[in-house]
């Protein structure tokens, strides 16, 4: 239930609660596509966000999960129905910025400006002003620190977009692996759940969703939340709705941009009904509220 304190097993531990969460984009708006899809064509393209999203949330119906979805704000401007049926459905919404741009290629008033459009389009869409956020591709990092402050004096009260991996776009390898607050260097309070990781052999492996759950082992997942259970901390999970639809249309990006984007597609919608069934799930914000360490002291960070 929505708010309840955690339930308990039969032995007294505590189920803790791990984080559900969608990234709200659509198939042409990944970042791998940067160099093939402009931003100018997106309202040519085939949208099929919408029967995409509705597959999750039947399947979270299903289960009985309840989702933060981080919304695109351009999605929430041309399909603000949708957002008022995620909203109706009892998940929450939250922001993912408005044109899917990464940070740290941005300055502090075009983060604000992106920030502050994506809000607004939630806000007329489904009368829900966002308190939470997440940057397109993780991109808050040691190079774009400063953007948490800027979260903090927009209202947001916690961001999830640290990923403390080695990654070629993203990542912060030392990063606090379970949720805390954060002081910026203007000393505002935002509380931050970064993406769940798997230690191995002393290093961090991405284990939270997206790529990581449709490329790797499931058991690679299964094991990284265990992990962070047993020590009494939520974990978190992330998908988009463009990963359970491998009929979306095909473009020629090479490398990894394909690998990553186009693998094993046909194996999310299982993989998702697995882990709602093994793990309890709930909001994010509900989660950070029975986080151990959200009750600790701030740790500073500085840009």
């Amino acid at each position: 239930r929505r708010g309840a304190r955690r339930a308990f097993l039969g032995s007294g531990r505590p189920v803790i609660r791990n984080a559900l969460t969608v990234d709200l984009e659509d198939w042409f708006q990944v970042s791998n596509f940067d160099s093939l899809v402009s931003r100018a064509s997106w309202p040519d393209r085939p949208s099929r966000v919408e029967r995409n999203t509705r597959v999750l949330l039947d399947l979270f119906d299903e289960s009985g999960a309840k989702a933060t979805f981080f919304v695109l704000g351009w999605i929430a401007e041309r399909f603000p129905a949708l957002i008022r049926e995620v909203r109706d459905r009892g998940h929450d919404l939250a922001s993912h910025g408005y044109g899917h741009e990464l940070v740290y290629t941005l300055t502090p008033e075009s983060f604000a400006s992106d920030l502050a459009r994506a809000r607004d389009a939630i806000v007329s869409a489904a009368g829900v002003t966002p308190r939470g956020y997440r940057a397109p591709s993780f991109s808050i990092d040691s190079r774009s620190y400063w953007a948490l402050d800027v979260l903090a004096r927009e209202g947001i009260a916690y961001d999830s977009s640290i990923f403390p991996v080695s990654h070629p776009r993203y990542g912060v390898p030392g990063f606090s692996r379970t949720p805390t607050r954060l002081r910026t260097n203007a000393g505002r309070v935002i509380a931050e759940f970064p993406l769940t990781t798997w230690r191995v052999l002393g290093r961090n492996l991405g284990a939270s969703g997206g790529g990581y759950l449709r490329l790797f082992p499931l058991a690679v997942l299964e094991r990284a939340f265990r992990a962070m259970n047993e020590q009494g901390e939520p974990a978190c999970l992330y998908v988009h709705p463009w990963e359970i639809d491998p009929e979306q249309p095909r473009l020629p990006v090479r490398g990894l941009g394909r690998l990553t984007h186009y693998t094993n597609l046909r194996k999310t919608e299982g993989r998702l009904r697995r882990l709602l069934r093994e793990f309890a799930f709930a909001p994010m914000e509900d989660c950070l509220r029975e986080a151990p360490g959200i009750a600790a002291p701030p740790r500073e960070i500085r840009a």
